[in-house]
């Protein structure tokens, strides 16, 4: 798991039980610490006992002129994830979209599902993880969607992934007046960022009925608590974790990924880290 800062990082727990359970005990998976200017270097220094890398930011992008093909999904996004070698290749992936997908469905919200507002769904931000939000709302039958920005001139990335992916997109100012008849929010800003949102599940007007929160500690969120307490489905950060990490040990191994015991597991450490008792941030 490369990325910077990235002592943080769930991942190395999520992968450890999946190769557990595998019975892969001579897999080793952990985070180093990397940034852009030292992506190249790394990557030319792993042998043929590698068999891939995760990729969190600043690296999605960073990679994509470092590989020698990609899916087709990683030039529509604008960023890969995940890096296999084989055949002698860097091949690049992105499981942070069919992720995203998974999480909304284990909760309902799947194709069709997301048209109970009567306005678009709203991404806060406009990062790198904005742009998997797009496809995956692509995923969903979506065609358009609204985007909160602090700054629209720095949303270049942004307009030409939509532009990629075939999703029209209107930028709305990053206050909670831009959630005005939203039928799903997904807000892809780090920790409290997305607090002021919250205020939106008070007002006099129809809430969102659906959530997706892509931090996953600490948890809840301001905003999740709030939309739970309104009743919306509330899908966090943690699902998404899950199920990309998933996608990752099922193209770094070639099997299915032990969903069941990878959860387990990330639950488990996310409560030790809190010092309470395991609890799924999951929620409806």
């Amino acid at each position: 798991m490369l990325g910077a800062p990235i002592a943080h990082s769930l991942s190395p727990v999520l992968h450890a039980a999946a190769y557990d359970a595998l019975g892969l005990t001579w897999w080793r998976y952990q985070a180093i610490e990397c940034d852009e200017a030292g992506l190249p270097a790394l990557l030319d220094s792993c042998g043929p006992d590698w068999a891939g890398l995760s990729l969190t930011m600043p690296l999605k992008r960073t990679v994509l002129p470092l590989l020698d093909r990609a899916e087709s999904l990683v030039t529509e996004v604008g960023g890969a994830n995940t890096v296999i070698f084989a055949a002698a290749q860097r091949l690049g992936y992105n499981t942070d979209v069919p992720g995203m997908v998974r999480a909304l469905a284990e909760h309902g919200v799947g194709p069709g599902k997301t048209r109970s507002g009567v306005g678009p769904a709203l991404i806060l931000g406009g990062g790198a993880t904005a742009c998997a939000a797009l496809a995956a709302l692509r995923d969903l039958g979506e065609r358009s969607a609204a985007v909160a920005v602090r700054y629209p001139v720095r949303a270049g990335e942004l307009r030409s992934a939509a532009s990629r992916l075939g999703m029209a997109i209107t930028l709305r100012p990053f206050e909670p007046g831009a959630s005005g008849g939203a039928r799903l929010i997904i807000s892809t800003v780090p920790a409290g960022a997305a607090d002021i949102f919250a205020q939106i599940f008070r007002a006099s007007v129809k809430n969102p009925p659906a959530v997706f929160d892509v931090v996953y500690h600490p948890w809840p969120t301001r905003l999740a608590t709030a939309a739970r307490q309104a009743g919306a489905v509330v899908v966090g950060g943690f699902d998404l974790l899950l199920h990309q990490a998933a996608g990752q040990v099922e193209l770094m191994t070639g099997r299915s990924a032990p969903v069941g015991e990878m959860r387990q597991a990330g639950l488990a450490e996310l409560a030790r880290r809190a010092g309470i008792a395991p609890e799924s941030p999951r929620c409806r």
